[in-house]
């Protein structure tokens, strides 16, 4: 899919609460606190749960208008209203927003399988005990961008039982364990690896996104920047494995979009549609 996204226009009727988590940590990472994104309306006793979704630099979403956001598609009855649990990122980034199964190929990345943890085993029980958000994998989420795309992934990919969905802005699906040669570059990316050793398929759904000005680089020179060609060759991958497009996965490449929060600014309410159908 390829689209250039207009604004939403329409002012709100009422504004979204951000109120601030407990200092939060697991052993080895430094400790930090959320701020969880609570829809209008939010009520601890609505009969339903809300679904709840991770967002990744969660430090960055004032420039992803994600409050912004929220308030409009609610309005305009696009989406479900949904609970959203922005987490920073640290110094450690580079090590956190890794691989779980593995570090790439300078060491990158010890700290993966500690942050998924982090996610998974201390901030979902604290936030499912603290709001009304729901126990279901399916209706728990994980977005970010770069390395924060990257960690979005490998974490529902690792605990599809926990998280159904991800969001995937301009990936960083170039991570590799073997940068010597071009053919160990293309066949040594860790995402794409991990999919072609999956058993069964699991049941997630998988919204990808990319730039045609998310950089320049093309290592195999055949006309089709990185960016591109590792989002849309580990979709083949993927649906190799019986995800089926439009389905259990969905992309968004956008004309001009760029490596920038401006650009997934532009994505997020694309993205909120599609995990969030207003049913």
């Amino acid at each position: 899919m390829s689209a250039r996204i207009a604004w939403l226009r329409r002012k709100p009727s009422a504004e979204v609460r951000v109120e601030e988590s407990a200092e939060l940590s697991v052993r080895g990472l430094a400790p930090r606190t959320l701020q969880i994104y609570l829809p209008p309306g939010y009520s601890a006793k609505r009969a339903k749960a809300y679904p709840l979704l991770f967002a990744l630099d969660g430090q960055m979403m004032p420039h992803w208008r994600l409050a912004e956001t929220l308030n409009e598609l609610v309005a305009l009855n696009q989406i479900e209203p949904v609970v959203v649990a922005a987490v920073p990122a640290s110094a450690e980034r580079i090590d956190e927003y890794g691989t779980a199964s593995g570090v790439d190929f300078a060491g990158r990345g010890k700290h993966a399988r500690a942050f998924q943890e982090l996610l998974a085993g201390v901030a979902l029980p604290w936030l499912r005990e603290n709001f009304n958000v729901s126990k279901e994998a399916a209706r728990t989420g994980v977005f970010g961008a770069l390395m924060g795309g990257l960690c979005a992934f490998d974490t529902v990919l690792r605990r599809p039982s926990i998280f159904g969905v991800a969001g995937i802005f301009s990936g960083s699906l170039w991570w590799r364990d073997d940068s010597a040669s071009l053919i160990g570059q293309q066949v040594s990316r860790i995402a794409h690896r991990n999919v072609r050793e999956l058993g069964a398929k699991p049941a997630l759904r998988l919204w990808f996104e990319a730039g045609t000005r998310d950089e320049t680089d093309d290592r195999d020179n055949n006309g089709v920047i990185d960016a591109i060609q590792d989002t849309t060759e580990l979709m083949d991958e993927l649906e190799r494995k019986g995800f089926v497009p439009g389905k259990d996965m969905n992309y968004l490449q956008m004309e001009g979009g760029e490596h920038n929060e401006a650009t997934w600014a532009l994505a997020l309410p694309e993205f909120l549609r599609w995990a969030l159908p207003k049913k």
